[in-house]
């Protein structure tokens, strides 16, 4: 072993706490005796989440299962009181915190086997994407050299027993994946004795047999390695009755015909395990990862603070062999310039030493409503490409999901104008090859591990360097003292010297002693500038006071658009000014620096974005010069304004105003021409604009505009079901449920409960739905509303199918159907026609199913609804290969596949290629059928499905099963079935314990 590998195993001498074998705990003053039971079921479980709170009900399920005593609390608390003093008498760097709703461990990282184990594992990806496979293959040798046989053992917990499990598969495949780049690296003479330990230590592991056999091979001893694949021949055929699987048959094929290839270390690098933590060191799958760029645009003029800026950047890169996070909090006074900072090092760091892609968002917590971490890691999720839907609720499981998808990337976040340390938390990754930047008027002293950045006022030479870069060098040049009497009475903010320098860049006419002379006027207010909000307030009045009317009831009313950033049309709307192009509108305020122009949109207009600061500034200006009426009136337009856009994106998805109910509420249009160029892609304007349409809803709610409350809330869903923003539907329609109920608007109320049911059955909650949707009915008949009826009866009828009562759900669908046909909903009719098309296939009316299905597809493409087309033909599809016309369904299912990859459906396309995987098996094409459920099984692993994922590898087992690769199946079903059991999914548990009889009784 290389000396440094044997450093990097025995640093493990300052380990504290050891799992990967026996619970071993060791402090300063010699070995813990931890008593067996319950105390070690209890540091075992906080040892697997130090830093992270471990509930009490968890450890109460962990020690007694399903019947706990009535005293269970009080022991657990008991045994937490031993455990601290046991750490007290050892000396122990590590202590257990009571915090709700249970307990955690603080401990340091390297202070716990496990987690050594895992940056090692992380190191080597990061090392084997950078071509350092020694090192790589270096790295996880020591991470293996860490245990001490199986992890947990002896500790009476059957949970923690298949935790355990799963590490010390952990184990095998960092050790398969070193001796794979010890292969790549030539190192087969020294690899043959240790190979063929592992192979006498696992016999039915294919993939170490495959790697003893190539060691061999290229050691010169071709025989030997022949022999070693028969011995596992005749091994597999004694114990189970199997032929070895198709990778190892095509090994020995190729030492018989004495490939060139095998002389190649690369070819090494080929099959592997997909269940592995280190897979990534063999490259991406068939999808590659999401890179996500979403910094805002660095600022052209921004001024250096060359020393500041090494320091910041310094503290986020580190060393190479920095094991803590990087993390730096940039603070200062409202102006002072901590976002153009952070954007700025940002924008320098990015491609060289963050390649895997930036994260950013603007967290509002100047303003009265701050971004929760929920929402934000729900965005940042779907941009490292996770669906909507496999996103979960809480907000403690979708940071353990980005955590884990961040472990393994070299990637920077931003995050703007923090709140506090509980807005941000949350939102750290885990690991070391990340960086963090958090902007924040507070230090955020609080948040551990940081490196605080205060900005002052920029210096003489700064602020002059900045004034030239926006009045021009050259008058600056001209004018030198008047330039350093500017820069002293505004006090170097660079905020109020922007806004100042704007007006003379605005003014080319006016010198700069004017303007200093004009500031002269009112320096008992700027000589306070640097000092707080009220003399922020007297600079912004400078440039308010030198705009026209317009201008400035227009900076009053935009400070009603709530959003981060909005587009140019919204001037008209506030101000009901309906010229073509609406920008022209806003551009005096950005000549000026109250507003700034951050985007430009596909129509050539410009997106903008308000300092918050002005905000604050243009609301009080609001709040005196405009009365609740005007403010109500313009809210209204505004709001409007957003449901006739929405409106009219449903209508180019669905082909018409199909499916959704219209209320009463005023709209207002914006130019027709700029519309059409905005909606070219409709669901991704819906997606662009999804912040700002939700606090549409909102602002109609909170100014009592009840009707266009609930009606853009559910045109909303558009968006909401076809990216599965589930979140976001539901906040939605509970704000709209809310004030249509305080308003008595019965149908409003009708509408958002029908919608809500079917959030519920998107979320599989059938009950929920149910009660939601029969309420609705309900209204809806009082009403005699025809549309609304069909809406809920579409959806009871699908509770009813799902539930099993096919004959109820028919009668259903049959009065839905005929309620659409009354109101001319063609749309909503060709849905019907779909999903009772399932219930006829069941029965095995085929003709009444085609008949069905040709008229809902006639309708979709008459219209160009083209994800209602892509469920007709899947249907038709399954249909197909229910009848045995195996070469018409896969027809049909590949072209449905290609129809959903080309609109980024990665969870239909998960589906579809399942669905090919079974006709490929009941045609015998197993090879095929294999390839497609292994794709399915990437996909699902990539969004991390692991649900789906399970059910994927039963179907690949049921294959691997047929062609003889029965060690392979049995490994699948061993794993699929811990998710089974671990998410009661009972139905498919019993087929995986059907077949791993069956495997055994082959055997």
């Amino acid at each position: 072993m290389p000396e440094s590998m044997t450093a990097q195993a025995t640093a493990g001498a300052r380990i504290s706490f050891r799992i990967l074998g026996p619970l071993h705990v060791e402090g300063a003053a010699g070995p813990v005796r931890i008593p067996p039971g319950r105390q070690e079921i209890i540091l075992a479980s906080l040892l697997m989440e130090p830093g992270r709170v471990v509930a009490a009900d968890r450890l109460l399920d962990l020690i007694w299962d399903e019947a706990p005593p009535d005293t269970a609390r009080t022991q657990i608390q008991i045994c937490v009181s031993r455990i601290r003093k046991s750490f007290a008498a050892a000396q122990v760097a590590a202590t257990v915190v009571s915090r709700a709703p249970g307990y955690l461990l603080r401990t340091g990282e390297d202070t716990v086997d496990l987690h050594v184990f895992n940056r090692r594992v992380t190191a080597a990806r990061v090392l084997v994407k950078e071509g350092r496979l020694a090192e790589a293959a270096e790295s996880l040798r020591g991470a293996v050299a860490l245990w001490r046989g199986p992890c947990l053992s002896g500790i009476p917990s059957e949970s923690l027993r298949v935790r355990g499990l799963r590490l010390d598969e952990d184990r095998l495949a960092a050790v398969e994946t070193y001796l794979d780049l010890e292969l790549t690296l030539g190192r087969s003479h020294e690899l043959v004795g240790e190979v063929s330990r592992l192979v006498h230590e696992y016999p039915l592991r294919e993939r170490l047999r495959g790697q003893l056999m190539r060691a061999l091979y290229r050691s010169g001893r071709q025989a030997e390695a022949l022999e070693v694949y028969r011995a596992g021949r005749t091994l597999l055929a004694e114990e189970l009755g199997l032929e070895p699987g198709e990778e190892l048959r095509q090994l020995e094929g190729a030492i018989l015909s004495g490939d060139p290839a095998l002389l190649d270390g690369v070819a090494s690098l080929g099959a592997g395990n997909v269940r592995s933590p280190v897979t990534v060191l063999r490259g991406p799958g068939p999808y590659a990862e999401e890179r996500p760029h979403q910094l805002p645009a660095d600022t052209a003029d921004f001024v250096a603070r060359e020393q500041l800026v090494g320091s910041i950047e310094a503290a986020l890169t580190g060393d190479d062999d920095r094991h803590a996070l990087g993390l730096v909090v940039i603070a200062g006074k409202p102006g002072i310039g901590k976002s153009a900072m952070a954007t700025h090092i940002a924008h320098r760091l990015g491609a060289t030493r963050f390649p895997d892609g930036q994260l950013y968002c603007d967290l509002r917590g100047a303003g009265t409503e701050p971004v929760c971490p929920r929402d934000v890691l729900g965005r940042f999720l779907r941009a490292l490409g996770i669906p909507g839907p496999v996103i979960p609720d809480g907000t403690d499981e979708r940071a353990e999901m980005y955590r884990t998808l961040l472990a393994t990337r070299r990637m920077l976040v931003v995050l703007d104008d923090a709140a506090g340390e509980r807005q941000i938390v949350p939102l750290l990754p885990g690991g070391s090859s990340c960086a963090v930047v958090v902007t924040s008027r507070s230090r955020l002293a609080a948040l551990p591990g940081a490196q605080r950045v205060e900005l002052d006022v920029l210096d003489q030479a700064q602020a002059l360097d900045l004034l030239g870069r926006v009045v021009g060098a050259d008058r600056v040049g001209r004018e030198p003292e008047a330039a350093a009497a500017l820069v002293r009475t505004v006090g170097g903010l660079p905020l109020a010297l922007r806004i100042v320098a704007a007006r003379l860049a605005a003014r080319p006419h006016w010198t700069l002693a004017s303007m200093v002379h004009r500031l002269a006027n009112e320096r008992h207010r700027l000589d306070e500038l640097a000092h707080g909000e009220m003399t922020m307030r007297a600079s912004l009045s400078l440039t308010h006071d030198g705009l026209g009317p317009t201008e400035q009831r227009l900076l009053r009313l935009f400070s009603l658009a709530q959003g981060p950033t909005v587009p140019g049309w919204i001037a008209g709307a506030l101000l009901d000014d309906d010229r073509p192009v609406p920008s022209d509108l806003v551009e005096p305020l950005v000549d000026v620096q109250m507003m700034d122009a951050v985007a430009v949109e596909a129509t050539g207009e410009f997106r903008y974005r308000f300092h918050e600061v002005i905000r604050l500034f243009a609301r009080e200006q609001l709040a005196m010069h405009d009365g609740p009426a005007e403010q109500r009136a313009a809210t209204e337009r505004m709001v409007g304004g957003w449901l006739a856009v929405t409106a009219q994106a449903h209508a180019r998805v669905y082909g018409g105003e199909f499916t959704v109910l219209r209320g009463t509420g005023r709209r207002w249009h914006p130019p027709p021409g700029y519309v059409d160029r905005l909606l070219a892609d409709p669901v991704g304007w819906l997606d662009g604009e999804q912040v700002n349409l939700c606090s549409a809803v909102e602002q109609a709610a909170q100014s009592g505009l009840d009707e266009l409350c609930w009606e853009l809330a559910t045109t909303l869903v558009t968006l909401f079901e076809t990216r599965g923003y589930f979140d976001h539907w539901e906040r939605t329609h509970e704000r709209a449920l809310r004030v249509v109920r305080a308003a008595g608007n019965t149908r409003g109320t009708a509408a958002v409960l029908a919608s809500w049911g079917t959030l519920h059955i998107s979320r599989q909650q059938p009950e929920a739905a149910r009660r939601s949707l029969e309420t609705a009915l309900g209204l809806f008949a009082e009403l005699d509303d025809r549309h609304g009826l069909a809406l809920c009866r579409r959806d009871l009828a699908l509770l009813e199918r799902q539930g099993g009562d096919d004959a109820r759900a028919l009668v259903l669908y049959e009065q839905a159907a005929r309620d659409f046909d009354r109101v001319g909903d063609t749309v909503g009719r060709a849905t019907v026609l779909t999903q009772s098309a399932h219930i006829w296939m069941r029965r095995g009316e085929n003709t009444v199913a085609q008949s069905q299905l040709t008229e809902s597809l006639e309708i979709f493409r008459s219209v160009g609804y083209a994800r209602g087309e892509a469920h007709v033909l899947r249907r038709a599809g399954q249909m197909l290969l229910q009848r045995g016309e195996h070469d018409r369904a896969e027809q049909t299912l590949t072209g449905v596949l290609g129809m959903v990859r080309s609109s980024r459906d990665v969870i239909g396309e998960g589906h579809l290629l399942r669905n090919l995987g079974e006709v490929h098996c009941a045609t015998g094409r197993y090879d095929r059928a294999r390839t497609a459920f292994e794709q399915a099984l990437t996909i699902r692993e990539q969004i991390m499905d692991h649900g789906g994922a399970a059910a994927v590898r039963l179907d690949l087992a049921r294959v691997l099963a047929r062609t003889g690769a029965a060690g392979r199946a049995g490994e699948l079903l061993e794993h699929a079935m811990v998710t089974f059991q671990e998410r009661g999914m009972r139905h498919e548990l019993a087929e995986a314990r059907g077949l791993q009889g069956q495997l055994r009784r082959a055997g």
